[in-house]
């Protein structure tokens, strides 16, 4: 069979199985995450039909997925708003960094794994995943709540950190000098500032770019100016989310409310490709092996990341039940985990962190969809209100 015939037929019915479980996620109440995972997991290494004519295909519709997450995330908001989530949330930046580093490094040097291999597990299990946790909070219909821009905040320090971190990695397991690893982080940080500058101080001339009123010229240009910003950042090690982020937030007026409306479907069918492509590629044989250690380190740093979310919503003067959610919500793992382990795999520091990254990241995904919707419930709502007026009582 001619090689475009089979990717047409395998692109097909990946897209009408992802409608299928959609539709279902619906029907009982649930995010379609998961069931888009195992999708990916039942026609990828180790599934029942490998699905491999559609491995390139899906891989590019994934990364503009997780650019189109971000960027229509950051539409939503202001740069004024960003500024503001981004001066709170140094203190919960510290913090979680702290708290969700330091279980991976520690898990590292108890296998006996060695110190530069704890410096990559520590990654893994640092960063939460921007598109995973995007898609859950317009699922879940949350981009409005008060919890929310403290989420953001958070997820917006991990990824300029990783402006930092992912070249200092790459010089500790490569072994270059001390001083090509400074100048990449230098231009890394260079970007990002520059990038910032533009989109706060100057969002109102790039907004102008774009005729606000027409639909095609409109979607083709914001779509490009997206891609493009993502494509230069993450040639300079800055996270290509951080950049279609940034994008969002530059834009603003009617610029920004008619570009969400055109990009909304491109988002939806690209995102949705994003989590079938993550589980296409997950051998899911390797997964058993380091399935233990990854349920436990998936326990700790669910914990911790809950913590984290807490913490953070606390100081913008949110509620418990805010608390609950924004701690939740942080909990999966995902794009940033899965580099920071192929690049360690790959440089031959440690085979064995591949299978544990990856299991890893499927648990706190699945895990985190699920107790993500933990405070709607009502026996949850009732349980922290009871909680509330035995506090009151006693104190």
């Amino acid at each position: 069979m001619h090689e475009t015939t089979l990717l047409l037929i395998e692109v097909g019915a990946l897209l009408l199985g992802m409608s299928l479980l959609g539709r279902l996620a619906l029907l009982i109440g649930l995010s379609p995450i998961p069931f888009y995972l195992l999708l990916g997991l039942a026609f990828g290494d180790g599934g029942f039909i490998p699905f491999d004519a559609s491995i390139e295909f899906l891989q590019t519709g994934s990364e503009i997925g997780v650019i189109l997450l971000l960027a229509l995330l950051g539409l939503e908001y202001t740069a004024s708003e960003l500024f503001d989530s981004l001066k709170s949330a140094r203190k919960p930046g510290i913090v979680d960094g702290l708290l969700n580093a330091l279980p991976g490094a520690a898990l590292a040097l108890l296998l006996g794994w060695g110190p530069v291999a704890a410096v990559a597990l520590a990654g893994v299990t640092w960063v939460s995943s921007s598109g995973v946790i995007a898609k859950l909070l317009r699922d879940l219909g949350r981009l409005s709540n008060r919890e929310t821009p403290a989420i953001l905040g958070v997820l917006v320090i991990e990824d300029l950190a990783m402006a930092f971190y992912l070249p200092v990695l790459s010089a500790i397991v490569v072994g270059v000098s001390l001083w090509q690893g400074a100048i990449a982080v230098a231009i890394a940080v260079a970007v990002v500032t520059v990038i910032l500058y533009i989109a706060l101080r100057h969002g109102h001339l790039v907004s102008r770019l774009f005729p606000a009123d027409h639909a095609e010229p409109l979607l083709l240009g914001v779509l490009g100016l997206t891609m493009l910003v993502a494509g230069l950042a993450q040639e300079v090690s800055v996270s290509a989310a951080v950049g279609a982020f940034l994008v969002g937030i530059a834009l603003s007026g009617r610029v920004a409310a008619n570009a969400s409306q055109v990009l909304t479907p491109l988002r939806d069918l690209f995102a949705a490709t994003f989590f079938v492509f993550f589980g296409l590629t997950t051998d899911s044989s390797a997964l058993l092996s380091m399935l233990l250690p990854a349920l436990l380190l998936a326990a700790i740093t669910i914990v911790t990341k809950l913590m984290t979310g807490a913490y953070a919503a606390r100081r913008a003067g949110v509620g418990t039940l805010g608390q609950w959610r924004a701690g939740f919500s942080l909990a999966p793992r995902g794009e940033f985990s899965i580099v920071i382990a192929g690049l360690a795999v790959s440089a031959g520091v440690e085979p064995a962190i591949a299978p544990l990254a990856t299991a890893y990241v499927l648990i706190t995904i699945i895990a985190g969809t699920f107790l993500a919707r933990l405070p709607d419930a009502p026996w949850f709502r009732a349980a922290v209100r009871a909680r509330q007026q035995r506090a009151r009582l006693s104190a």
